[in-house]
């Protein structure tokens, strides 16, 4: 991604990323993964046992390296769809940040397809190269975290923290 120019509908379409993937393992195994704020707050493998405290209504998931990251609940319909409101990071503070979506849908063979899609980026800034920096570094990590799920999840790991 560069600061070039873009038009008012290539930016609507960077406002979201979208990605998906197959994963060999029950859906209620994968609901218990996706239902803990910030399990994607990693350095490439999800931790089962995270440092992650709530203060009121906000989770808060605080990593040795990376920092502090905060999380609100938006909505749980168990066991299919999760969506979280990504606030405050180490790298902007914000009352209200980018909406996280997790879809976790039965496959007809077996397992599931975990689908995230994370929305909003523009609300970060009104500068387009400012968000779309950011957005450019989630469409990247959300391709590794969903590689990070699939393997905690496949090795039968506890996601209930």
């Amino acid at each position: 991604m560069t600061d070039a120019t873009h038009t008012a509908t290539e930016l609507d379409d960077l406002d979201r990323v979208a990605r998906q993937i197959d994963i060999d393992a029950p859906a209620a195994r994968v609901w218990d993964l996706v239902v803990r704020p910030g399990w994607y707050i990693n350095d490439g493998t999800v931790d089962p046992d995270p440092d992650l405290r709530y203060e009121g209504d906000v989770a808060v998931v605080a990593h040795p390296t990376l920092g502090e990251f905060r999380f609100r609940t938006v909505r749980l319909d168990k066991p299919r769809y999760a969506a979280f409101r990504w606030l405050g990071t180490p790298f902007r503070n914000s009352s209200e940040g980018t909406l996280v979506e997790f879809w976790v849908d039965e496959r007809a063979g077996g397992g599931v397809t975990l689908r995230v899609v994370e929305s909003g980026f523009s609300t970060l800034s009104e500068d387009p190269a400012v968000w779309l920096k950011e957005r450019e570094g989630n469409a990247r990590g959300w391709t590794d975290e969903l590689a990070a799920a699939k393997a905690f999840v496949e090795a039968g790991g506890d996601a209930r923290a």
